[in-house]
C-alpha cells in the first residue's frame, strides 16, 4: 500500500526499506512550530522516530496496529503500521531564489 499525508507542512509517505545510518530520537515529535510553539507529535500508539540529521533523513516506525499524529491546529492523521519517511514542505522564492522550510 502507497501511503501520502500531508498535516501542515508535514508530508508523510509510506517506504519499504529503511536506509542505515539512523539514529533513535528520544521522542515522537515530527517537526515543531516556528511561529506558534506547536507540534506534529505521535499522541497515540506505539512508534519510533529515526533521524540522520547530515542526510536530512527522518524515518516514522509505527509499531501497533495504528498510531495518531496529532497538531493543534490541524485534523489527527491515522498511521497504519509500517514505516513512514516524512518531510517538511520546501517553498521557493522567487526574488531571493532560496529554497526554504515552509512555516507552520
Amino acid at each position: 500500500m502507497n501511503f501520502i499525508a500531508r498535516q501542515g507542512d508535514v508530508v508523510i509517505r509510506s517506504i519499504k526499506t529503511i536506509p542505515e545510518g539512523l539514529v533513535k530520537k528520544d521522542d515522537l515529535v515530527l517537526a515543531e512550530g516556528e511561529a506558534t510553539g506547536h507540534a506534529h507529535r505521535i499522541t497515540k500508539g506505539k512508534a519510533e522516530l529515526q533521524v540522520n540529521a547530515l542526510m536530512g533523513l527522518m524515518i516514522l516506525r509505527v509499531l501497533s496496529e495504528e498510531a495518531v499524529l496529532s497538531h493543534e491546529e490541524h485534523s489527527d492523521i491515522i498511521l497504519p503500521m509500517g514505516d513512514y519517511e516524512i518531510k517538511q514542505q520546501r517553498e521557493y522564492d522567487w526574488m531571493t531564489e532560496n529554497l526554504r522550510r515552509v512555516a507552520d
